[in-house]
């Protein structure tokens, strides 16, 4: 077991493009660092939906000969890290159906905490279940509504779900894209020429040359059809507080996109500033674990004037394929993803900066492989604080007993890892790197949750209740 967080997953959907599987292929491909464990595409051409979907990153899963044979004007797409079911294809998305009001697919970034209850309810009323995710549930339901339009189901349908869902949905007639009233995860909407985008992060429309128009808004529901994109607003008489992951700042984004209003990029530069105004120390480098903790540490060198450099080199193509070492070398393991550069390791005090601990054993390899390079002094700063609860809102994190901040004291967490001094951001001090700090979720590390879940979470609940039948 590493340190490393599990993703969350990419959502990219266009309407009216004579190449909409490509430019899907594109967007999932910038959207790759949300999931690796599944990639999917749907297309509509007027009269059919187009499938394919398989194991593996966005380049293994596509190729010229399956997106040939993806046409039509529109597609949805998703890359998936499993927070809910396991990792298998019949669990991967964009998930699609035929039902009395035709065609649909649906597409899923988040987690729903009353998945577990809402299933046997409808297992309960003969609904037969294909899938292990709580995105299925979301078919259900809508194909039990009887309103005169899909909006108006869908509409009733996000009203009885709970928890963090950021949706596309791809019809016979329309794109939409749907946000949880809390806002826990990213949506944003895009226009290229006279189509229109909807994407987890803006780096999508980027690189496929879109124009970034807004954020859907927390419970807005977006409807593109060919006369634009029209909203509704299901829970417009029932304000919510907003709760959006501040770890998609910390870790999930990436650094060229915009979330939440903010520059990724210049949240985690204001991190590092402040983790230097709250732990200073005398050092002689300033070094990032790369790539997510290399703007917090330029913020933490020109906050404390210490120079900043590259201490370690990254293997980039490290992937989930990788076949682990034999038992005898499994030490080495850390050294394929992450190995440091001696010559200027070598005598110096170094701060480290990265952006959480979660497990600890990986940081703890890292620091001494940095040891045996001849470092001095390691004095390790994180730019989040310490990680103690689980996430029930889409972030795969390990059980409480796991999360070594969970199950030790700071010294202890710094003798177990092996450095020097090791510092923690503040909760305070890290929500003033935004512009509107009362509008995130910080459960992960407060305990305080936006919506109550009980117990602990079990990525496999429904699993477990689907191997013991429909009574439950």
């Amino acid at each position: 077991m590493n340190d490393d967080v599990k993703h969350s997953c990419g959502l990219f959907g266009i309407y009216g493009h004579r190449d909409a599987a490509r430019l899907t292929y594109l967007g999932l491909y910038s959207l790759q660092h949300r999931g690796e464990e599944a990639a999917g595409l749907v297309t509509y051409d007027g009269k059919t939906m187009h499938t394919h979907k398989g194991m593996g990153l966005v380049s293994e899963v596509f190729n010229e000969a399956t997106l040939h044979a993806l046409p039509g004007r529109s597609a949805i797409g998703h890359t998936r890290y499993s927070t809910t079911g396991s990792s298998s294809l019949k669990n991967s998305q964009p998930l699609v159906v035929t039902y009395a009001k035709g065609s649909i697919a649906v597409a899923h970034n988040g987690n729903l905490v009353n998945a577990y209850s809402l299933r046997r309810e409808l297992e309960g009323a003969g609904s037969i279940f294909q899938t292990t995710v709580d995105s299925e549930i979301i078919l259900h339901l809508l194909a039990r509504a009887t309103n005169a339009t899909f909006e108006e189901d869908l509409a009733q349908c996000v009203r009885r779900l709970a928890g963090a869902y950021s949706l596309l949905f791809l019809t016979e007639r329309e794109l939409i894209g749907c946000r949880d009233p809390h806002g826990f995860r990213p949506l944003v909407l895009g226009r290229l020429n006279k189509s229109w985008v909807l994407a987890s992060e803006t780096c999508a429309l980027d690189l496929i040359g879109a124009r970034f128009v807004r954020e859907v808004a927390p419970g807005e529901i977006v409807v593109v059809t060919s006369a634009g994109p029209r909203s509704i607003f299901p829970f417009k008489d029932e304000p919510a507080c907003r709760a959006h992951c501040f770890f998609e700042h910390v870790y999930f984004a990436r650094p060229d996109s915009q979330i939440f209003g903010e520059s990724v990029q210049a949240v985690r530069m204001r991190l590092g500033r402040q983790l230097a105004r709250e732990h200073p120390v005398d050092a002689d480098l300033v070094m990032p674990i790369p790539d997510s903790g290399n703007f917090a540490a330029l913020g933490y060198s020109q906050e404390s004037k210490i120079p900043f450099t590259i201490g370690m080199t990254r293997n980039h193509y490290v992937g989930r394929t990788f076949i682990q070492p034999a038992q005898e070398i499994r030490d080495l393991k850390v050294r394929v993803k992450f190995n440091p550069i001696k010559a200027l390791i070598k005598g110096k005090r170094l701060v480290i900066v990265d952006d959480s601990i979660v497990r600890g054993t990986t940081t703890k390899a890292r620091v001494k492989s940095l040891r045996e390079a001849g470092a001095e002094a390691i004095h390790l700063r994180i730019s989040c604080p310490p990680t103690k609860h689980s996430c029930f809102y889409g972030i795969d994190f390990p059980s409480r007993k796991q999360l070594i901040a969970n199950a030790l004291e700071l010294e202890e967490i710094r003798k177990f890892i092996g450095v020097d001094t090791l510092g923690y951001i503040s909760l305070e001090g890290m929500l003033k790197a935004v512009s509107k700090p009362d509008t995130y979720c910080t459960a992960c590390w407060s305990g305080v949750y936006p919506i109550p879940f009980g117990g602990e979470g079990d990525k496999f609940a429904l699993e477990k209740h689907a191997g013991q039948g429909c009574s439950g």
